[in-house]
């Protein structure tokens, strides 16, 4: 690819460059790849995938979307859009291997043993994701990460809704509790005596 060709590209909005791929540019989509790959890989991370396992799962999610890129319509981001082609492999990737089946035995002893805010009550949110249960995790990362809706996570997870609604429930508030800032919660206390 020339330089010229790759400053145009760099100028482009998503949407045109999903259609200039569409259209069989394959330049375009590496652009789109170049730009949204680490944030793909994150949102895989942040579910709980290791990192070598993160890289292997967004370049699936990649190849999906080039062999998908009709039918993305410009409607909504093409982040959000790769970001949900990731997850829901992601996810199936977990069903393979069946770790699915202890999630909820998992959340629950992991809420149990959590641990609490550090002494500087700060810590950064992969970090506060990390101290979540295995399902608080996934659907706080599914539904906040990948844009999926509550509904849509409940489908890809297998779980009842009002399931999923509360491991995101959960989820955010230890998160709000272990984000924090120090003297948050104090300061909270004594406005209120």
């Amino acid at each position: 690819m020339s330089g010229a060709n790759t400053t145009r590209l760099a100028n482009l909005h998503d949407v045109e460059l999903a259609a200039l791929a569409a259209a069989g540019d394959r330049s375009a989509f590496g652009e789109l790849v170049r730009r949204h790959g680490s944030a793909v890989r994150g949102l895989l991370r942040r579910m709980g995938s290791a990192p070598a396992e993160a890289d292997d799962v967004a370049q699936d999610a990649f190849l999906t979307a080039f062999e998908r890129i009709r039918e993305f319509r410009g409607e909504g981001a093409f982040a959000a859009w790769v970001k949900k082609i990731a997850a829901r492999l992601y996810l199936r990737r977990l069903q393979r291997e069946r770790r699915l089946a202890g999630l909820a035995q998992e959340a629950e002893d992991a809420s149990i043993d959590a641990p609490q805010p550090d002494a500087a009550g700060r810590i950064d949110l992969d970090e506060g994701l990390k101290s979540l249960g295995p399902a608080e995790r996934l659907c706080v990362s599914m539904c906040y990460g990948a844009g999926l809706s509550h509904a849509e996570t409940a489908e890809a997870l297998n779980l009842p809704l009002g399931t999923v609604k509360s491991h995101v429930k959960r989820g955010l508030e230890k998160l709000r509790t272990r984000l924090a800032p120090a003297g948050a919660a104090l300061e909270g206390r004594q406005g209120n005596g």
